[in-house]
């Protein structure tokens, strides 16, 4: 993908209301640099509909942003950039930016996740610790959500025998829990910590499945240790899972409900781990790091093969989008909207129910989130933001 123009203007194209992983990728498709796509956003936002303002961030605000970053000795990625990690590249909604403390390259690695319950047992956590001990010995990185129990475990251990990736909720200087700061701390100094949250931000509900796909994104596969029925973790699995990577799971006691979550993924056709030899049988070798980009992950319903392709810029690309099948677009977005609701649906259910081309369904998806008629939510899903007015 073309870098699409300077960082500031890429990062404030990215940071702008109603521009989520769709929307920056279409407009970089269809203006070619991101300073063009911010001269046209607000015109295109109202012909999209929006009935409000859309706010674009200052350049001071953004040239404040990549400062304080490379003050806490941080560096603003983009998706496009040479270092910018392929297998998180690889997913259908890959976060247009990452900041990013430590070294970079640690991102680009064999990774694989470990997660699991805030309110780990004593078993459960030593479990978490001892896999990463041994993965991280072996050359793997070990990826988690620095939050307590399992993600602290791992972390733990991955530091004791190589290195670590901490995928965090808020800004690089909001550490959460407040805790684990001193963590998030050693973390960075021996690999990297990664955000796709502004500086300044604490970390909020909506930030957190954002923070799991990056764990997914970033991993060959997931590990999961303890997780309730409805949890967090499982969550990152099932992202995983959408995303073409291994999904393994350490089974409990039925007893326990902390187990119920990993016991129900090993019902589902999850690798059952008892020891990182489970997990090591499913990689690559960790000596042949071109296997840890998108070819990897060449194999039937890898994003590679499977799931809806989002579109490269054209080389020279840089005029306004041309007035494809203009005539559909009321019609497409009549089908979207009468298709959608409350709850979040695949964009894949929507391009196999509507009768129209795939492309024009995504252009018609990035504008109806710059209108803020929809959300996008990770793992390639759309859902209507609110419930309407009204009795």
């Amino acid at each position: 993908m073309t870098s699409g123009g300077p960082l500031a203007a890429r990062l404030r194209l990215a940071r702008s209301e109603g521009v989520g992983p769709v929307g920056y990728r279409k407009l970089l498709l269809d203006y070619g640099d991101a300073a063009s796509a911010l001269s046209a956003l607000p015109a295109r936002a109202r012909a999209a509909g929006r009935a409000r303002g859309l706010r674009i961030p200052p350049e001071d605000e953004i040239a404040a942003e990549i400062a304080g970053t490379a003050a806490l000795g941080g560096r603003i990625l983009m998706l496009g950039d040479p270092d910018y990690p392929p297998l998180l590249a690889a997913i259908h909604d890959a976060p247009p930016a990452l900041s990013v403390l430590g070294d970079p390259a640690r991102l680009g690695g064999c990774c694989i996740a470990i997660v699991g319950a805030r309110n780990a047992s004593s078993n459960g956590a030593r479990m978490a610790e001892s896999l990463a001990a041994t993965l991280a010995a072996r050359g793997v990185t070990v990826v988690s959500g620095l939050a307590r129990g399992i993600d602290a475990a791992a972390h733990a251990g991955a530091l004791r025998a190589g290195t670590t990736i901490a995928a965090v909720a808020g800004g690089l200087d909001r550490p959460y829990p407040a805790d684990h700061a001193s963590l998030q701390d050693r973390i960075a100094q021996y690999g990297a910590v990664v955000t796709e949250t502004p500086l300044g931000i604490a970390p909020q509900s909506r930030h957190f499945p954002r923070r799991n796909r990056l764990i997914a994104g970033l991993s060959l596969g997931c590990v999961v240790v303890e997780a309730a029925l409805r949890s967090g973790s499982l969550i990152t699995a099932d992202l995983a899972a959408d995303y073409g990577r291994t999904v393994f799971a350490v089974p409990g006691s039925p007893l326990d409900p902390r187990s119920r979550g990993a016991n129900s993924l090993l019902r589902r056709g999850a690798i059952l781990t008892e020891s990182e030899t489970d997990i090591l049988a499913e990689l690559p070798d960790p000596a042949n790091r071109d296997l840890f980009s998108t070819q990897a992950l060449r194999r039937p319903g890898g994003p590679a093969q499977g799931g809806t392709p989002w579109p490269e810029p054209p080389a020279g690309a840089g005029s306004p989008p041309p007035a494809d099948t203009p005539g559909e677009a009321p019609d497409i977005r009549r089908a979207i909207l009468r298709l959608l609701s409350f709850t979040p649906t695949p964009v894949d259910d929507l391009v196999r129910r509507c009768q129209f081309s795939t492309s024009a369904i995504l252009t018609v998806l990035s504008e109806l989130e710059l209108a803020g008629d929809i959300e996008t939510l990770p793992g390639g899903s759309v859902v209507l933001p609110s419930l309407p007015d009204g009795p």
